[in-house]
């Protein structure tokens, strides 16, 4: 079974939360990084917690206010494409082209329905390989 880990901040908090459910639907196992509530916490705790877990088929799903910080914090790690959408075709191409493992949300800047849109366009969207290899390597060996 495909694996997610998801992680939010305070700001993300409920939107983390109605995502898990549409990941279980979709059939995935979630793995939820946190935090456990909406009590104001910091954002760059969680996109580490989540980009430490990324190896392999397992993807992250970070959410923020904006998705801005949280892609900001994830994007230092190593091996970590994280990817800020705010909408599906951002989504769709930021696997197809750029293998991003990590898609980032602003719950302050999407509604429910266009969150669920993006986190299904990123899921289910292969990465089309050869042509964006060499980019892709780039990035890596920045």
């Amino acid at each position: 079974m495909p694996k997610v880990v998801i992680g939010s901040d305070h700001g993300g908090f409920e939107l983390k939360e109605h995502a898990k459910e549409v990941l279980l639907e979709m059939g995935y196992e979630v793995e939820d990084a946190g935090p456990e509530s909406a009590v104001s916490c910091d954002y760059p705790l969680y996109a580490t917690k989540v980009a430490s877990k990324i190896k392999g088929d397992v993807l992250g799903i970070l959410i923020c206010g904006t998705g801005l910080g949280m892609s900001m914090a994830a994007n230092r790690q190593k091996g970590i494409r994280a990817a800020m959408c705010t909408n599906e075709y951002m989504a769709k191409m930021a696997k197809a082209h750029n293998d991003a493992n990590i898609l980032c949300l602003g719950a302050r800047v999407i509604g429910i329905g266009l969150a669920e849109e993006i986190i299904k366009a990123f899921l289910t969207t292969e990465f089309e390989g050869e042509r964006h290899m060499r980019r892709i390597n780039q990035i890596d060996g920045l």
